[in-house]
């Protein structure tokens, strides 16, 4: 779903006023769409935060989804198998294009995932360099499959451009 009102009120919500009684909202919003996944996953594994950004939240919103979301689903939740090495600006603050740059090499994992189905949540995607630089850290340690499980997608806004549209009289 776009990263729109109400969602985007909800995820801010959880994320910036440490409003824990969101996640399982999120949660279930995103476990009705996934109702129709072909394949299940082997594992779920939470966006990683720093932990300076961790210490700074008191949690992690992508940990905190996928608690509720794992137990639904009844796939086991890793939320330590993966972290984050390297403590970059936040992505949300950067253009677009310099947010590949910002993560590069910002994530590692400590397990071997060979042959297995690695489900990655977060809560927004927006250019998914995030979730790209954890899938490669991923496929590094083994898992021949990964899904990208997002509560919601931001757009990017339109240029200036305008649509003519013709009806017949």
């Amino acid at each position: 779903m776009r990263y729109d009102f109400p969602v985007n009120a909800l995820i801010q919500s959880l994320k910036y006023q440490s409003n824990l009684v969101i996640a399982p909202i999120l949660a279930n919003l995103l476990f009705t769409r996934l109702q129709t996944i072909v394949t299940r996953p082997d594992i779920i594994v939470p966006m990683p935060l720093h932990p300076i950004r961790l210490r700074e939240r008191g949690f992690n919103q992508a940990m905190e989804i996928g608690r509720y979301l794992a137990r639904q689903m009844k796939i086991p939740l890793l939320p330590d198998c993966c972290s984050r090495i390297k403590h970059t600006p936040p992505q949300a603050g950067l253009p677009w294009k310099a947010r590949q740059k910002n993560i590069r090499k910002a994530f590692g994992c400590t397990i071997d995932l060979s042959g297995k189905h690695v489900a990655v949540i977060d809560d927004v995607m927006t250019t998914g360099a995030s979730l790209n630089e954890l899938a490669i850290v991923l496929r590094q340690q083994g898992a021949t499959e990964i899904s990208n499980w997002v509560i919601a997608r931001t757009l990017p806004e339109l240029t200036q451009t305008t649509f003519h549209t013709t009806s017949p009289l």
